[in-house]
């Protein structure tokens, strides 16, 4: 059995009343996947904004398994001291990771979180050393319309995940740079700016999907209307 663990920030814990780019991925693994797998992970819950705390379970569609790490404002920074024991625990053996934004947003600069997706990367092979990553680069939001430098942070950051990628490599535990589809537009595929709507979460599922199917042959193409 394959265990994908969904890693990642606001836009992967999602909040009250949606489904989650988590639930697109698990009906897209559903539909293609043609052995057994399990999405797992220590958390479930969504975040609720009218309690500012993670303890909602009001998902758009509940009936999926809701296991992830996840969490709103947490990044790199905050899930390399966790995934060793969540991988062990979790018996993790593929991770999509989707974090960046809020590190550099409000706690570190490009190559400090450069540093600490590479420490993520190591604690999650010394659970597993055979785990299969596949990692989403930081989607510019909308403060980065405005925002100069911090746009400029965004971009030196995605450059230096993608040589990460590329020097930590290997073959028993491989690393795949997935991206988001070229028609991912933050204000036709957001609800705010930054945060996936239903149409940015198809397309954040289309990423990793497609970058396991095109790598790793796993899967097959991802079509929305299945999903």
């Amino acid at each position: 059995m394959l265990r994908f663990m969904p890693v990642g920030d606001s836009m992967t814990i999602g909040s009250a009343g949606e489904h989650t780019w988590r639930y697109r991925m698990w009906q897209h693994l559903r539909a293609t996947y043609g052995g057994p797998f399990k999405i797992v992970g220590p958390r479930e819950t969504l975040y609720d904004k009218a309690t500012d705390s993670p303890d909602s379970y009001e998902y758009a569609e509940p009936d999926f398994p809701r296991a992830h790490l996840a969490g709103w404002g947490e990044g790199w920074l905050h899930m390399a001291p966790l995934i060793r024991e969540a991988v062990r625990a979790q018996r993790a053996d593929v991770l999509l990771v989707s974090l960046g934004l809020i590190d550099l947003g409000f706690y570190t600069n490009a190559a400090q979180t450069a540093d600490n997706a590479r420490a993520f990367i190591e604690q999650a092979r010394a659970a597993n050393p055979r785990i299969r990553m596949a990692l989403l680069p930081v989607i510019p939001n909308v403060r980065a319309e405005s925002d100069a430098p911090f746009a400029a942070e965004v971009a030196a950051f995605n450059e230096l995940l993608a040589k990460t990628v590329a020097d930590l490599d290997e073959p028993r535990s491989p690393l795949l740079l997935a991206s988001p589809p070229p028609s991912y537009d933050i204000h036709f595929d957001t609800y705010d700016g930054t945060h996936p709507n239903a149409s940015g979460e198809h397309k954040i599922a289309e990423g990793f999907a497609e970058a396991m199917y095109q790598a790793w042959d796993l899967g097959e193409p991802y079509a929305a209307e299945t999903v």
